[in-house]
């Protein structure tokens, strides 16, 4: 079962249901009884973008229509936006992005989803290869509609000596899923994931990955932060593989939430499978409230109780903000998360 054929073939009993264990917290079976039609072509709408004035090639896919090709040449650096839009009330569709990184090139990809209508079922394949030695930066703003439904499913393969780092930024959808497979070679390969769930009203955020240690010496490191308030619901799930002979490897995954309401919700399942026995592997996961001394320490000194909370809360996910490498971007994501939490 898979969104893509679902909305290839108009069933609706093709699309994943709680039946599915990995699919469980975000049940499209059960949400989606009737396919939308086929989404109509589209066309971009006026967008004013964060990276103004960046050096970045900047394409737009607008409901769907295929795949599309980006290949970065041996030694080459590059900047690119990709924009997915959704504009079609009540419509399906695929598309796909295909990218080549070659032997030490080095890649920014700032990818969009955007939804100007509700009612959508949007489904978005990532395929992303890296070479020996080649740098990828990849940072997805996810901004579909409240009524909206969103997959993206990214599959990264990384060669010897490559470094790849990611980082998803989502205020969530009516159901959104956000999911990312590595397949991780060792050999001195280094892999960061990373992501920032800012949740109200009755927004759904599921944020997936996999990862698969396949060699020695492979290092990975994740940060995921989340905070739902209202009605929203967040969902975490993280799975690190360590292969048989998989020896040497570092794996650190954390996973830390903030529940602002009483109707709100999170769901977090970290996973370590370890089958190599020289490893250094270790998960973390905490769900909690805003720390009520901090709040009152700064309440004591004059500042207003929201405003406190908001500080709070934003240097709680400003962790994985900084993170970031690229100026740019770093400083978008920034403008992004104060938007949402009003600091």
């Amino acid at each position: 079962m898979s969104v893509a054929q679902a909305i290839t073939s108009g069933d609706a009993s093709l699309l994943p249901s709680r039946r599915d264990e990995d699919w469980r917290w975000t049940d499209l079976r059960g949400l989606i009884r009737q396919m939308p039609a086929a989404s109509p072509e589209g066309r971009p709408w006026a967008w004013e973008s964060p990276l103004a004035g960046q050096a970045a090639v900047e394409v737009a896919v607008v409901n769907g229509r295929g795949s599309t090709d980006l290949e970065v040449a041996a030694g080459e650096e590059r900047f690119v936006a990709w924009r997915f839009l959704s504009t079609a009330e009540a419509g399906a569709h695929n598309a796909e992005l295909w990218v080549s990184v070659g032997e030490g090139a080095k890649l920014t990809l700032v990818e969009s989803y955007e939804g100007a209508a509700g009612g959508y079922l949007a489904n978005t394949m990532v395929n992303i290869k890296l070479a020996k030695g080649a740098k990828v930066e990849r940072v997805v703003f996810a901004a579909d509609h409240a009524e909206g439904v969103s997959v993206v499913d990214a599959s990264v393969e990384l060669a010897a000596d490559a470094a790849y780092a990611q980082t998803v930024l989502t205020h969530g959808a009516r159901r959104q899923r956000i999911e990312t497979k590595v397949a991780h070679p060792g050999a001195h390969a280094q892999l960061r994931l990373d992501g920032a769930y800012l949740l109200e009203g009755q927004h759904n955020a599921d944020l997936t990955t996999v990862v698969e240690h396949q060699g020695v010496d492979g290092t990975t490191t994740q940060l995921t932060k989340g905070v739902v308030r209202d009605q929203s619901r967040g969902v975490f799930q993280g799975r690190i593989v360590v292969a048989e002979g998989a020896d040497r490897t570092d794996a650190r995954m954390g996973h830390h939430a903030l529940i602002l309401s009483d109707k709100a919700e999170i769901d977090a399942r970290p996973e370590l499978l370890i089958f190599a026995d020289d490893v250094q592997c270790a998960h973390g996961n905490t769900v909690g409230a805003l720390d009520e001394d901090a709040l009152f320490y700064a309440e004591q000194r004059g500042m207003p109780e929201d405003l406190a909370r908001a500080l709070l809360t934003a240097a709680f996910v400003g962790e994985v903000i900084d993170r970031i490498e690229h100026a740019a971007v770093r400083e978008a994501a920034q403008a992004w998360a104060d938007q949402r939490l009003e600091v």
